[in-house]
């Protein structure tokens, strides 16, 4: 049996707050002129990138070679490109097995590992329900098409072959989509051609994913896991160094529905609706692939069952926000002090 220490606070009364722009956020001193920075926007989201070099023609070269990595996977993973592999995989893998490239299909199988994990709270088959929702629009599928869409949701029915390389559906209608777990591919694959162009003080971000190559040249890196209800300021900052952040909340694609109540990107693979009871959750580990897929599944999860998982597994810690304003922290992180006489301590 796991003993789990869940140390629970009330945003607003323990916690320091700091300005905050994005799901997560990197505190910086005043760069100096060895410090190079170049943004893009690729996989519907912003791609920021930071590093250190004394070569400013090798900088140029960095900043071209990895924002171009995100370009390279969004054409590859992209369900809204008819032209991707993607889509190409969905169009055709209920006709037979379908081989795929060795990118695909590392990504394929990281799915499956937190799919199996999660015990299916996590389930790229998501998106069999998840096109019948505009965001922009204001719209969401009716009752019936979520009963007649989600026999389709079953990350089981996906069928990976090791040894040919081959994806294949079980059933038409699936539809797979990789928006809750490529961005953090890419991230990964932008670090390893920062390492291989020599590059060792780095920070690289694809929206609400994050990962940290070594430190910032003697300090840490401060992360900022922003307040999901209050634009603008953070419910905690972490010093962190050569790691993987991942966040994923219910404030990134939304609309307010006509009772109020709101409709998020984020669905239960059980009901085809969006996740109720929580507002963010934040993952730590060591590479991006598996802490963007782990966000995911720990908000579906929810915080007592979320965080049971990640005690369970080495090297990941997890920060969860509910619905109702408390942050749920995991064991191997330390909680904050505070002298303001808040809710703090494991429960």
């Amino acid at each position: 049996m796991v003993t789990i220490k869940r140390w629970t606070f009330e945003l607003g009364s323990t916690l320091p707050f700091l300005v905050l722009a994005t799901g997560l956020a990197i505190f910086s001193m005043p760069a100096s002129a060895d410090w190079y920075r170049f943004s893009d926007t690729a996989m519907t989201t912003p791609i920021e990138l930071e590093f250190w070099t004394e070569d400013k023609k090798l900088a140029d070269r960095v900043g071209e070679e990895v924002l171009a990595v995100f370009h390279q996977v969004d054409a590859q993973m992209s369900r809204y490109r008819e032209d991707s592999e993607v889509s190409r995989l969905n169009r055709n893998a209920a006709n037979g097995p379908v081989a795929v490239s060795d990118g695909l299909f590392e990504v394929l199988e990281k799915a499956r590992e937190v799919s199996i994990l999660s015990d299916g709270a996590f389930d790229i088959t998501f998106g069999s329900v998840g096109y019948l929702y505009d965001f922009r629009a204001g719209k969401r599928p009716t009752e019936e098409e979520l009963r007649s869409g989600l026999p389709q949701v079953n990350f089981r029915d996906v069928i990976l072959d090791q040894d040919a390389q081959t994806v294949e559906f079980r059933q038409a209608g699936i539809r797979v989509d990789l928006g809750g777990i490529a961005k953090g591919y890419a991230v990964d694959l932008g670090i390893k051609r920062l390492v291989s162009l020599g590059i060792r003080h780095a920070r690289l971000s694809a929206g609400g994913d994050m990962r940290l190559l070594g430190d910032k040249r003697g300090r840490p890196w401060y992360v900022g896991i922003r307040d999901p209800r209050v634009e603008g300021r953070n419910a905690v900052v972490l010093p962190l160094k050569d790691t993987a952040v991942s966040t994923s909340g219910d404030y990134e694609r939304f609309f307010v529905d006509e009772a109020g109540d709101r409709v998020h990107h984020i669905l239960s693979p059980e009901t085809g609706k969006s996740v109720q009871g929580v507002q963010s959750v934040t993952i730590i580990g060591e590479d991006a692939l598996t802490t963007d897929g782990l966000s995911t599944a720990v908000f579906v999860l929810g915080p007592a069952r979320g965080l049971e998982m990640v005690e369970r597994l080495a090297g990941i810690d997890v920060v969860v926000i509910d619905d109702q304003r408390m942050m749920h922290v995991s064991e191997g992180l330390v909680p904050p002090q505070s002298d303001q006489g808040g809710t703090s301590g494991p429960d």
